[in-house]
């Protein structure tokens, strides 16, 4: 028995969030739900987008499937995706993208991995107005951080048969923090010979992926740009509908579909699913179902082969129906 604790989140994150609930209890693992509330619904509740007592109930399952939340632009309460991150430590945002069948788009030969370091950087929000025509962000790297992240990244390649590790990175301008990012990837790199390591310029990087994608295999990259090519890879392989994601630290992990929480489509039954149940595969893993996270990989190719799918991806199904062809097809 695995006990999860279970965020439904804003907007459409409900209805994703049962649909993926309902994909992995068909699966036959044993999952002990604990729902907790984060965003609009605790802010409502407690007086703040992250109560401390959903941060303590994650620290106790070690383990949480995440539906999106809505986080305010420019106004309002701070991302609770960062308070997480922070609160647990949760060093390394996790993005797998490859080609799956039936979804229009022009590359079907594309799997790529992507960690990003998830802690520092820009995102680390380290901000203040000079004056009120002038405002200040400051980019901070650790050669701890890095050194973590690649350990991770070269970890996986070395257990996943992975052949290459590609670190991103703007040395070329930011010659302290980024080539600080840089060296202390490759001191790690020297402790993986049989893993092939490169560098380049985040921006031929992305002319790079769009132009050739079959080129790359596991990408390492700061903050920021982890975030833009995490994003820009997911488009490559049909948006972030299908999409999955993880936060790992040393304690804890959180799983999350990355994409928006869609407040317009909330309660439609329009949404796409298949992002959070993915992210649940990836949990499975991380608990040692790696069985049950398969055959649902394998369901979830099978329904976009049939286009089995919701609008989105130009299918006639809705965010339940999605659900139930996926349950069909394991």
């Amino acid at each position: 028995m695995h006990r999860v604790t279970l965020i439904p989140g804003d907007g459409i994150g409900p209805e994703v969030a049962e649909a993926a609930r309902r994909v992995v209890d068909a699966t036959g693992v044993k999952i002990e739900w604990e729902e907790a509330v984060a965003g609009e619904a605790a802010m409502a509740a407690y007086g703040t987008p992250l109560p401390d007592e959903t941060v303590e109930q994650i620290r106790r399952t070690g383990v949480a499937l995440k539906a999106p939340i809505t986080t305010p632009v420019g106004e309002g309460f701070r991302s609770v995706n960062v308070g997480l991150r922070k609160a647990l430590d949760l060093y390394c945002n996790l993005r797998p993208t490859r080609s799956r069948p039936g979804v229009p788009v022009p590359y079907h030969n594309v799997d790529i991995v992507i960690f990003r370091e998830n802690t520092e950087d820009l995102y680390a929000g380290i901000e203040r107005m000079i004056d009120e025509n002038t405002a200040e962000a400051v980019k901070r790297i650790t050669r701890q951080a890095s050194h973590r992240i690649a350990r991770a990244a070269y970890e996986y390649a070395r257990k996943e048969g992975r052949k290459k590790v590609t670190i991103g990175h703007k040395a070329n301008i930011m010659k302290l923090a980024d080539g600080l990012f840089l060296n202390a990837c490759r001191e790690v790199a020297e402790e993986y010979p049989e893993i092939e390591t490169e560098d380049a310029i985040v921006d031929a990087l992305c002319m790079r992926l769009v132009m050739r994608p079959s080129h790359y295999d596991v990408l390492l990259l700061p903050n920021l740009y982890g975030d833009i090519l995490s994003d820009l890879c997911a488009g490559l392989t049909g948006g972030l509908g299908l999409a999955p994601g993880a936060n790992l630290g040393e304690g804890a992990a959180v799983f999350e579909a990355v994409h928006g929480s869609a407040p317009k489509y909330a309660g439609l039954n329009k949404a796409n699913p298949t992002a959070l149940i993915l992210s649940a595969t990836l949990m499975l893993r991380h608990l040692g179902e790696h069985e049950a996270a398969a055959r649902i990989d394998r369901a979830v190719d099978t329904c976009l082969a049939r286009g089995q799918t919701t609008y989105d991806l130009g299918g006639p199904l809705g965010t339940a129906e999605m659900a139930d062809a996926i349950i069909a097809a394991l």
